[in-house]
């Protein structure tokens, strides 16, 4: 099954088994002075274990007063220990491993002591960052081979050079950011001029039969006067000259709407950035990786059975499950763990400063690799769970594995809860098949499930449980003004369920996540919407990525927004609103109530727990209404924890 995204691929004197790279993802589990730590190593060898080709460390800083903290680096030979052992180990569990050299630029911002640096006077915030002397142009070069040097000592098998995302590299080659007129600068051959001189000089410090890898942008997004994927093309073929021998294809950058690209969400198709892959390896004659939400091993062996990629990035599948690539190999489809695009863990824990390091909605136990055995139940017990939502079934599936009897009671007729609700918004159908699939998994495991069964005190104390765990979830909120019980006002679930329908021009009453779903859904469905959200702007509980997708998608359906505006009520005609003190009304033929969820009130079912003793757990939304990341992982610990 498989068999061309299982062939071996030779690569230089680098033979690697497969045709699948863990990409260089950044993790924040790099120590605070850019050294490997056993997290990173763990992480890893989980992913040459579960059967993947080719490891790419995240990315790793070469010169030491652009290093930022908290990232790899190798810009002076303290660093080789700890990324031999990184490599010992990847060699140990039957990987080959690559490092990517890095010059953030930009990026170095995250840590405010490392000093950043620009292909051109870049203006900020009414501030000048001032263009990179050539001085320092030189240091830079040098510093990209003498950690190439190390990479070798250390006993990688394969560099890889970062040459995208608007990173230093990348910002002298494209016309957007390159603004010099020196002899980096002006015209093609000069912009090139910087990123070749570091590409020779990596070349000249490895050994002739090592692989040089080269990871750059299909063309520029979103900027003006930027890169076209013909001016990539020709870059590639001097780069080819200079000695790379492989072209990772990404996209995106980091100071517009490009960014989508990088980590690209549920929102952008799957493979979206093949096409470029291919048409670059035809015009380069060059090996090429295909980048791009390449997320099952189907769409992965149809890129490769066509010709469009040589190898194939599958990062963040494996970050939803270590065990990907064998479990596609033995054809274990129906067990795979497939990431869905959500960004919840991923890149909105890079970001977020509270995250000590990512972790992934669909897997709680990223990043804590050394810890996820199973351990088996020293005492069976029978669980009680009430609710058969994502939260509810992951701990009936860990309960279950850990040789527990949890019994799962569902009030409605189906499996999945909320998150099957949600994967009927526009571009979620992945989050309905996740939600499902949990379902599956629960039936596959032997779980006894009691459907159209609501939980009440009488089953409880009435049964004989050793253990409770209440994910009952949430209820959305109604809000209380007059006219809310009008015909006409429906709530969002409602529409997105189908129970309901809403035509002509809506209003929709709240503009968070839910709410301008709900919006782009009615949109499509032919009515014209507006949404009113009493905060200063709409879609602020999503992350930073997938708000992009959404506001855009907002914009192309002529979706209105009313911010800084509360509701007082629903009119016969419209909707009663006021803004800085002024009332109007605005016209509509339905409303939409979609202010948000509030956890189920479950008083009475821990009330029977306590009269009979019963230790009991409230988990996900039923404690609070949150992100699934949270819900999830809250089920996962508490299972493990019985």
């Amino acid at each position: 099954m498989f068999e061309k995204l299982f062939e071996p691929i030779r690569i230089r004197g680098m033979e690697v088994k497969n045709r699948i790279v863990l990409p260089a993802m950044g993790t924040k589990m790099a120590a605070e002075d850019g050294n490997v730590t056993q997290q990173i190593i763990d992480y890893q060898v989980a992913r040459v274990k579960g059967g993947c080709g080719l490891n790419l460390s995240e990315v790793c800083a070469v010169h030491a007063p652009s290093a930022p903290r908290k990232f790899l680096a190798l810009h002076n030979d303290s660093y080789i220990p700890s990324h031999k052992a990184f490599c010992d180990a990847i060699h140990e569990a039957g990987g080959k491993c690559g490092v990517q050299l890095w010059q953030g630029s930009l990026a170095a911002s995250m840590d405010p002591k490392a000093r950043i640096l620009v292909a051109s006077d870049l203006h900020v915030h009414g501030h000048t960052i001032p263009a990179v002397d050539v001085e320092t142009i030189e240091e830079v070069v040098a510093c990209f081979g003498a950690a190439a040097k190390r990479a070798v000592k250390a006993g990688y098998d394969c560099v890889e050079f970062h040459c995208g995302h608007n990173y230093l590299p990348h910002s002298f080659l494209s016309p957007a950011f390159n603004h010099r007129e020196d002899a980096y600068g002006g015209t093609f051959e000069k912009r090139c001029k910087f990123p070749l001189d570091c590409i020779r000089a990596i070349r000249q410090s490895i050994p002739q039969d090592m692989p040089l890898l080269m990871r750059l942008d299909a063309q520029d997004d979103y900027l003006e006067n930027g890169l076209t994927i013909e001016d990539v093309i020709a870059f590639c073929r001097l780069a080819k000259e200079a000695g790379v021998d492989v072209l990772d294809i990404s996209r995106g950058n980091m100071i517009t709407a490009g960014l989508k690209y990088e980590v690209p969400p549920i929102d952008i198709p799957k493979g979206f950035n093949v096409d470029n892959c291919a048409r670059i390896r035809r015009e380069t004659g060059m090996l090429c990786i295909a980048v791009g939400r390449i997320n099952t091993p189907q769409l992965a062996e149809e890129i490769l059975e066509q010709n469009k990629a040589d190898m194939v990035v599958m990062g963040r599948a494996q970050l939803a499950d270590a065990d990907f690539c064998v479990k596609a190999k033995e054809g274990r489809l129906q067990e795979i763990v497939y990431c869905i695009g959500c960004d919840q863990g991923c890149y909105d824990g890079f970001t977020d400063p509270a995250a000590p390091f990512i972790t992934c909605m669909r897997n709680p136990y990223l990043g804590k690799e050394a810890q996820d055995v199973l351990v088996p139940a020293q005492k069976p017990k029978r669980v009680l769970i009430a609710g058969g939502g994502v939260a509810g079934l992951e701990a009936a599936c860990i309960l279950k594995q850990r040789g527990h009897q949890p019994v799962v009671y569902e009030a409605s007729d189906e499996l999945g809860g909320q998150f099957v609700t949600a994967g009927k918004a526009p571009r979620k159908m992945e989050m309905k098949d996740a939600a499902l699939s949990y379902g599956e998994k629960a039936k596959r495991l032997g779980i006894l499930i009691h459907l159209n069964t609501p939980v009440d005190a009488s089953l409880i104390t009435e049964g004989n449980w050793d253990e409770v765990i209440l994910a009952i979830g949430a209820e959305q909120i109604h809000l209380s003004i007059p006219g809310a019980d009008r015909e006409h006002v429906y709530n969002s679930h409602d529409i997105l369920n189908g129970k309901a329908t809403a035509s002509g021009h809506v209003a929709v009453i709240g503009g968070g996540l839910v709410g301008v779903e709900t919006a782009e859904y009615l949109s499509e469905q032919g009515a014209a919407v507006t949404v009113i959200e009493m905060l200063d702007g709409v879609a602020k509980d999503l992350g930073a990525l997938r708000k992009i997708c959404v506001m855009e998608s907002l914009y192309m359906h002529h979706i209105e927004t009313v911010v800084n505006t509360s509701v007082k009520a629903v009119v016969e005609n419209g909707v009663l609103v006021e803004n800085e003190g002024v009332e109007q009304v605005i016209p509509c033929d339905s409303v939409v109530m979609a202010v948000g969820a509030r956890a189920r009130d479950h008083e009475a079912l821990t009330e029977a727990c306590e009269k009979k003793q019963i230790p009991c757990h409230i988990i996900g939304d039923a404690k609070k209404a949150r992100r699934a990341l949270q819900a999830i992982a809250e089920a996962h610990e508490t299972a493990r924890s019985l």
